[in-house]
């Protein structure tokens, strides 16, 4: 058989950030990330969706084994991220503004090389039950 699944998994962190572009004044700064630009910083409970696609193996019907996929995104996304301040915490974004896009971009590349090749790989990111970005776009 050749026809394709997604396969998904919701996890959940709760992380702090600051909205801030060095090069500017604080006036842009504001101007531009309002309160997100607060120096004390501000936090989200984001929500993550993993999807992943392929065809189910012959010998477990699976795209990929959900616990093996749960393990992997706690260990390398979870554990790094949760309760964490992202500017200050986390080295991926030393020189990143960590908006929810780049945050997105990031954990894709973080799961991309722990994920079998042969399968799409799709983020979805909520930063708020109304905010959300996804990566990569078709």
């Amino acid at each position: 058989m050749n026809n394709k699944v997604a396969v998904f998994r919701k996890e959940h962190f709760n992380a702090a950030h600051r909205l801030h572009n060095p090069l500017w004044d604080d006036a842009k700064n504001t101007q531009i990330f309002g309160k997100c630009n607060n120096p004390h910083y501000h936090g989200h409970n984001y929500d993550l969706i993993v999807r992943v696609t392929g065809v189910p193996q012959a010998e477990t019907g699976y795209v990929m084994d959900t616990k093996i996929l749960s393990d992997i995104i706690k260990d390398n996304v979870i554990d790094k991220f949760d309760h964490k301040n992202l500017n200050e915490d986390c080295t991926e974004f030393t020189n990143i503004n960590p908006t929810a896009e780049n945050i997105v971009i990031v954990i894709y590349n973080i799961l991309r090389p722990l994920i079998n090749a042969e399968l799409d790989l799709h983020l979805r990111l909520y930063e708020t039950e109304r905010n959300f970005v996804e990566y990569p776009v078709a």
